[in-house]
C-alpha cells in the first residue's frame, strides 16, 4: 500500500528538471524538484556521477505539509500544485525537495553535449522511474550478455591475482570489474563471459563451481571473517553495490587503526539541532570526484534522510553540511549512534582513496589478460589496493593502484622491469618519479610474457578514468 501511495504522489507531482547554462559563469546549474523520499537524493546524485560530472557546489532544501486520516480527502497546497491525499493513512508529513547542483565535466567545462543533457532530463525528469538498486545480497547473477560476480573477503597480497587465475582456469573472461580494499577487507564486482560463447554462463553446475572455488580463495586462512559468494538477482550498479557490500561487512569497525595519516583523515562531526529535531553532519576533507556520491550512499544505507544540505567543493578542500533524520523521523539519539555515523562516513570517504602507484594498461582484450597482468604484479612483490577493469569494442582499459607488499615505497626499478615485461607503450605509470615518465622505449631483452602483449593493439590513454 505504501508503494501505491508513493506512485500516487509521484503522478500528482512529477519530478521537474531545469538545466541552466547561463546563470553561472563556470558551471552548469541543474535543479531537480521532486517529492522527497528515502533514497531520492542518492538516485539524483548517482545519475550525475555516472556521467563523470564534477559537483563543485550543491544545496538541498525540503519543506513539508501535513495531512490527517479521516473520512475526507485533504488537499495540500504547494506553489499552485494541489495534491489530493489518500484517505486511510495515519498522520505523517509529505515533503518536497529541491536540489541544485553546479556541475562541470572532468576538464572543468560546462555541460553542452546534447546527449548528456538529454540523458539527465530523461533520467531525472517526469518520465524517469528512479529505478535504484538497493539490493543487499552478494553473489553471482546471470544477465543477457555476461555473468555478474560479487565477492567480499579478507584482503591480502596477491588476492586479485588468485581470483582472476581461478576465473581463467574455469574459462571465464573478465570484461569489467571494480575492486576496492579498505580496512583489511576486499570487495569486488566483476562481469565475466564464457570463453566459448562470449555470453553469460548459464550452466548451474558451472556457476556453483565458480562460487565454491572463489569462496575458498577469499577465505584463505582467515576463519574469523566471512567470505561471501552467494546467488543474487536484480540490476547491479557497481559502485553502489561496493558501498553496500562493505557497509554490510562492517568495514568501518576499527577505523581508529586506519593507516591513513591523521592530517589526511576526514573531519566528521555530528551534533543535534534540538529546536528542529535535526541531526547536523559536517564534513571537511580533501576534495575528489564522486565524494558526494560516496557520502550519500552511506547515509542512505544507514536509513537517514537528508532534508537540507550544503556542499562547497570549489577548492582543494570540500565542506559538506547536512540536516538529516532517521527514516523513523528521529535525530541521532545517543553517543553510540553518533560515533557509528562518524565511523561509517569516514569509511565511505576512505574506501575510494587509493594508496599506491597508479598504473594504466590499454591493449586488446583476451581471456586471461587480467590473470597474466596481476600475476606479474604478484611475482614482483606488488599488491593491488584498487582496480578498475573495462572492456569496450575489444579493447581492455585497466587501472591499477599498486603497493609494495612489504610496506615500503614501490621500487622504480621494479616498475621499469614490469613495464619492459608487459610493454612500455601498453602500461603507463601515473604519479611516479619523473624518471619513470621518460619517452617509452622497448628493451631488446624479451621477458617471459612479452609476446602476450607486444602484438596487441593500443588505444588512447586519455580515455582512462581516474578517481583519485
Amino acid at each position: 500500500m505504501d508503494d501505491e501511495y508513493e506512485k500516487f504522489i509521484r503522478r500528482m507531482n512529477p519530478p521537474r528538471v531545469v538545466i541552466d547554462n547561463e546563470s553561472c559563469k563556470n558551471a552548469t546549474v541543474i535543479q531537480v524538484d521532486s517529492a522527497n523520499k528515502h533514497g531520492i537524493l542518492l538516485e539524483v546524485v548517482q545519475v550525475l556521477t555516472d556521467l563523470n560530472l564534477m559537483i563543485s557546489k550543491a544545496y538541498i532544501c525540503s519543506d513539508g505539509g501535513w495531512f490527517m486520516d479521516g473520512n475526507n480527502i485533504y488537499i495540500i497546497p504547494r506553489k499552485n500544485i494541489y495534491i489530493p491525499v489518500v484517505v486511510g493513512y495515519s498522520c505523517q508529513p509529505v515533503y518536497f525537495s529541491r536540489a541544485v547542483f553546479n556541475v562541470t565535466d572532468k576538464d572543468g567545462n560546462k555541460i553542452t553535449d546534447e546527449a548528456s543533457l538529454d540523458y539527465i532530463q530523461k533520467s531525472l525528469g517526469p518520465d524517469s522511474c528512479f529505478a535504484s538498486s538497493m539490493r543487499r545480497s552478494v553473489g553471482v547473477m546471470s544477465g543477457m550478455d555476461h555473468t555478474a560476480i560479487e565477492l567480499i573477503g579478507s584482503d591480502r597480497p596477491g588476492l586479485l591475482s588468485e581470483v582472476s587465475a581461478v576465473l581463467t582456469h574455469l574459462k571465464c573472461n573478465v570484461v569489467n570489474a571494480e575492486v576496492w580494499t579498505h580496512n583489511t577487507r576486499a570487495a569486488a564486482v566483476m562481469q565475466v563471459t564464457d570463453e566459448e560463447t562470449g555470453g553469460a554462463i548459464a550452466d548451474p553446475e558451472r556457476l556453483a563451481m565458480v562460487k565454491r572455488l572463489l569462496c575458498n580463495v577469499l577465505k584463505g586462512t582467515n576463519k574469523s571473517r566471512e567470505a561471501k559468494t552467494v546467488v543474487s538477482h536484480g540490476v547491479t550498479h557497481t559502485e553502489r553495490r561496493l558501498h553496500q557490500m562493505m557497509f554490510a561487512d562492517r568495514d568501518y569497525e576499527g577505523m581508529g587503526e586506519s593507516a591513513m595519516e591523521e592530517k589526511e583523515r576526514p573531519n566528521v562531526n555530528v551534533t543535534n539541532w534540538h529546536d528542529k529535531d535535526y541531526s547536523v553532519v559536517t564534513i571537511r576533507c580533501k576534495d575528489r570526484p564522486k565524494l558526494l556520491f560516496d557520502i550519500v550512499c552511506t547515509l542512505t544505507d544507514m536509513q537517514y534522510v537528508v532534508f537540507h544540505g550544503n556542499v562547497d567543493a570549489e577548492g582543494p578542500e570540500a565542506y559538506l553540511e547536512y540536516c538529516m533524520r532517521h527514516v523513523d523521523g528521529s535525530p541521532v539519539k545517543s553517543d553510540a549512534e553518533r560515533e557509528r555515523v562518524i565511523q561509517c562516513l569516514e569509511a565511505a570517504i576512505e574506501r575510494r582513496v587509493s594508496e599506491g602507484l597508479k598504473l594504466e594498461l590499454c591493449t586488446a582484450d583476451r581471456v586471461g589478460l587480467l590473470s597474466d597482468v596481476t600475476r606479474i604484479f604478484r611475482e614482483n612483490s606488488l599488491t593491488v589496493s584498487r582496480a578498475e577493469v573495462t572492456t569496450k569494442d575489444g579493447k581492455a582499459v585497466n587501472t591499477f593502484y599498486v603497493r609494495d607488499t612489504s610496506g615500503y615505497p614501490v621500487d622504480p626499478k621494479i616498475i621499469d622491469s614490469i613495464r619492459r615485461t608487459i610493454g612500455q607503450t601498453i602500461l603507463q605509470v601515473k604519479g611516479c618519479p619523473e624518471e619513470l615518465n621518460q619517452v617509452p622505449h622497448e628493451s631488446p631483452t624479451r621477458f617471459l610474457f612479452s609476446g602476450l602483449f607486444k602484438s596487441r593493439s593500443f588505444c588512447n590513454f586519455g580515455l582512462v578514468r581516474s578517481y583519485s
